[in-house]
């Protein structure tokens, strides 16, 4: 077997490849479009697809399709085969630049929120050149944008590159400030920590809920959860090590650069992560990696489950984003140095980010707001729905010495020791890690933590980059006109200190005692709900900055609002039906079944001995009889609140129906739901429980 350095990126058309077989003035001009933005020429286009053409077909490839991202939380493709006929009768290979750079898929049965009428079909994708193109399955994968025929973004990579774009042009300007002139672009980079549950298929397929909606709404709490942590970081099972190996040779195939994979907290639940990329990279290679790993499982008889919060007893599923920015020239600019009281480059480009934080709270909220992480956030197991900053010890006292006018004394560095001999001895980070904070600096990158597992995480890095643009252009319109720079820089990095420390907070996020603090003290915002969420990304203040910075058009926020709400309501509206169809269908008449045996065995008891020797019998019966008339009430106020929600024509009047009623609901069905599996004998109860869900892979 080859070995990893001989097979990685062997299904990608990058770098290596393009330079083997494109001529040194076609890959220049490619580097160039791609680099810098240059626009690509049509002769350009026609030597790099039919390079890609015979690339693609040496390696098995029969197909091509433009590989994108439409607003419907997953990717989509169409295929077309290479083939042309000929004149004798046989076909030919053919791939143009002009099916390289553009096709045109039916665009009326994606999400629009608006922007198309049914009626209306055409839309367009266009090539992106800054991602490589793969082999998936025999067919050549074209990363590409997805527009209307009126050319608004119709997907999520446009509005990420335009965010990229936006916040390059303002980094570059606030370089050119500090003297750096050998920089041609900032880059943002990202590290996404996807975490997820595996269960055994046969298991999985005899749960209703998780097969329609990916997670559980039933089930009672197992004997044992994941109380003792003997689950984390713990020794990997063979049946989930084969999958991890597998999953591993087929993302580095595709250039994928999966590093680190264990045990997470919870029982059946793991962690994969990358090593970082770009920005618009690393969301094609997370999208990529999420598809890849149901397909493994598949073939290891098991399910990959990314929801949320699929199981309530234990930890949910979260994304970690960890964000940097970088030069081409491989400065990371939130990197502190050894002395970060003195690198001013390095505090106002942290300022940028503080106040981009600050300023746009309700935006980093919302880019993470779906129906499935509403229900880990604040959990005890996820960051609150309050957005705050983590800096620790070190830079918190640089900020304070800033704000006061006062010189920093820095600590010294402490040397670990631990007691033995044998252990080497080694310093301490400056910095502790809080993995409560929504939003960590760990060092020289910010850890973004409020993700859901299944979210994509281009709409996150799309508002972290336009808030962090604005940031940065206001900074160099101010530094550009100062008349001493100096002077400027210090009051500007004070002054941001100063009116930002608020989002600021170091210590415990899951403590009730701070949500208090932060929305009734700091004047923070609480958005608990993506209905409370989402309607912020139409307020003024936001739709002035994100158009400005030119990530949006006003008709593509609307759009998104729609959208987004849309899919908050049919997911939740999708879980009710579920649940009413599981207790009408499932759980009323397996409890009844129970009931039925247990007055049969009370009659023949009572038949030969005495009415006093059925206590269990007539206790259990009357404890499942109320149950089931408690499950019928509560079955038929959901029934009726859907009823409501259904007749409810607004989205955003129907997103409060969802969350004031339809959820309560819910929670009520399921409250007496599980509470009656507990008392309803093993061989009746209709799904599989919570003990074979979470220890079902051995």
């Amino acid at each position: 077997m080859n070995s990893v350095p001989e097979y990685f990126g062997s299904m990608v058309f990058d770098d290596r490849v393009m330079k083997a077989t494109l001529s040194d003035a076609v890959y220049r001009s490619l580097k160039k479009t791609i680099d810098e933005g240059e626009a690509l020429q049509t002769d350009v286009a026609n030597v790099v697809a039919d390079a890609m053409k015979e690339w693609a077909i040496a390696r098995g490839a029969t197909h091509f399709t433009h590989w994108f991202q439409p607003l419907t939380g997953v990717t989509a493709e169409k295929h077309d085969s290479f083939i042309t006929p000929s004149p004798d009768g046989r076909v030919i290979m053919e791939f143009s630049g002009k099916e390289l750079i553009m096709g045109e898929p039916d665009a009326s049965s994606f999400p629009s929120g608006g922007l198309r009428a049914t009626f209306e079909a055409r839309g367009y994708t266009a090539w992106d050149p800054t991602s490589y193109a793969f082999i998936k399955e025999k067919t050549l994968c074209i990363p590409t944008a997805f527009c209307s025929y009126g050319g608004e973004a119709l997907d999520k990579k446009t509005p990420l590159l335009r965010s990229m774009e936006s916040l390059n042009k303002q980094a570059l300007r606030i370089l050119k400030l500090f003297g750096v002139k050998d920089v041609k672009y900032v880059r943002t980079s990202v590290g996404p920590e996807q975490e997820y549950f595996l269960i055994d298929e046969k298991v999985f397929n005899q749960r209703k809920d998780l097969v329609l909606t990916g997670r559980t709404l039933f089930g009672a709490r197992p004997p044992k959860g994941q109380e003792l942590s003997d689950h984390y970081f713990g020794s990997i099972k063979p049946r989930v090590s084969a999958y991890m190996s597998e999953l591993n040779d087929e993302l580095w195939k595709l250039g994928i650069l999966a590093k680190t994979q264990h045990n997470e907290v919870a029982p059946s639940q793991h962690e994969i992560a990358p090593i970082y990329a770009t920005t618009n990279i690393a969301t094609d290679h997370n999208q990529l990696t999420m598809e890849i790993m149901q397909k493994v499982a598949a073939r290891h008889g098991l399910v990959c489950v990314l929801h949320e919060k699929p199981f309530a007893a234990v930890n949910g599923s979260g994304k970690h984003n960890n964000w940097s920015m970088a030069t081409d020239t491989g400065v990371n600019l939130l990197t502190p140095g050894d002395t970060p009281y003195e690198n001013a480059q390095f505090l106002l480009f942290l300022c940028a980010v503080i106040k981009a934080v600050d300023d746009y709270q309700d935006l980093l909220r919302l880019s993470v707001a779906t129906a499935g992480n509403d229900h880990r956030l604040g959990a005890n197991e996820a960051p609150p729905a309050v957005v705050s900053i983590f800096l620790g010890d070190e830079l918190t006292a640089i900020m304070d010495a800033i704000v006061n006018d006062v010189p920093y004394v820095g600590a010294e560095k402490t040397v670990m020791k631990l007691g033995a001999s044998v252990l080497p001895r080694f310093n301490r980070d400056a910095t502790d890690r809080n993995r409560t904070s929504p939003f960590a600096f760990t060092g020289n990158k910010f850890e973004f933590r409020m993700l859901g597992s299944s979210n994509s995480i281009a709409c996150a890095n799309i508002m972290l980059n336009a808030a962090v643009a604005e940031s940065l252009e206001i900074y160099a319109d101010r530094l550009e006109n100062a008349e001493n720079f100096e002077t400027a820089l210090h009051d500007m990095i004070q002054k941001t200190f100063r009116d930002h420390r608020r989002i600021i907070f170091n210590g415990n996020g899951y403590d009730d005692a701070w949500i208090k603090e932060a929305t009734e003290n700091r004047g923070l915002m609480n958005l608990r709900t993506t209905a409370d969420a989402l309607p912020c990304l139409l307020s003024k203040k936001n739709v002035d900055m994100l158009t400005r910075q030119g990530v949006y058009s006003v008709a593509e926020l609307k759009s998104r609002y729609e959208i987004t709400l849309e899919n908050y309501c049919k997911t939740v509206n999708i879980e009710g039906l579920t649940m009413v169809d599981m207790s009408r269908r499932d759980i009323l008449p397996a409890i009844e079944a129970n009931v039925k045996e247990l007055a049969e065995t009370c009659q023949a008891k009572t038949a030969i001995l005495s009415e006093s020797a059925c206590q269990y019998e007539r206790g259990r019966l009357g404890k499942l009889c109320r149950l089931v008339d408690e499950i019928d009430a509560a079955t038929s106020t959901l029934e009726s609140v859907l009823v409501k929600y259904k007749t409810t024509d607004d989205v955003t009047a129907a997103s409060v129906v969802i969350r004031d009623e339809v959820l309560p609901a819910m929670a009520e069905l399921r409250c007496v739901c599980d509470e009656a599996e507990s008392f309803t004998a093993e061989k009746y109860w209709p799904f599989p429980t919570y003990e074979k869900l979470l220890f079902s892979v051995r």
